[in-house]
């Protein structure tokens, strides 16, 4: 498969910034206050918020640098005791966030693939923002806790030694903060397997 064949599908609607925040809670009720709260801090663009599975709220946003550190800083602050995750990236790899976005299905053959698997939506963006400035490699997949039981995985491709690699730093990432569940290296993957990523 060409590289050029794993182009993401890109939101046109959302124009992205230098930085993005992730908070998650425990709480559905009291991430809804807390978005709204990050959204009255500083200027900021909501790209998802949402209840995901058990229970947790989770909302990701984009703006300059110091407006994403001032409203983390605000919903952390709101959020207390009920904060389960949080994270600033200043300069998020370009392809993690329009992957959130993902239509239509692989084709074709793939050298390798590599998944990391987390506990958390934030602890996945930052594996998937290392991996992919680890290495050259394509993300073709990013599943956020919905239907998940609140975990969060993504999928990515290259040459087998480039997956590796990537896969070892994100893994490596998500295990320095506690929160990584698994991770696979799958050299020549079944063209079967490839149709359902």
């Amino acid at each position: 498969m060409n590289r050029n064949d794993l182009n993401p599908v890109v939101r046109d609607d959302v124009a992205l910034a230098v930085a993005i925040g992730v908070l998650e809670t425990s709480s559905v009720a009291r991430g809804i206050e807390v978005a709204d709260a990050v959204l009255k801090e500083a200027q900021v663009e909501l790209l998802f918020a949402t209840p995901v599975q058990p229970g947790k709220y989770v909302m990701l946003y984009t703006g300059s640098v110091q407006d994403v550190r001032a409203a983390t800083a605000r919903g952390a602050q709101l959020a207390g005791g009920d904060l389960v995750d949080q994270l600033v990236i200043p300069q998020l790899h370009p392809q993690v966030v329009p992957m959130l976005k993902r239509t239509g299905r692989l084709q074709g053959t793939l050298d390798a693939i590599g998944v990391i698997e987390t506990n958390t939506v934030a602890s996945t963006i930052a594996a998937a923002d290392v991996a992919l400035k680890t290495a050259t490699v394509d993300l073709i997949d990013v599943r956020l806790a919905n239907g998940l039981g609140g975990k969060s995985y993504f999928v990515l491709t290259g040459e087998v030694s480039d997956v590796k690699s990537s896969v070892a730093a994100g893994a490596k990432q998500a295990q320095e903060r506690g929160l990584l569940a698994r991770e696979v290296v799958i050299p020549s993957p079944h063209h079967d397997l490839v149709r359902h990523l």
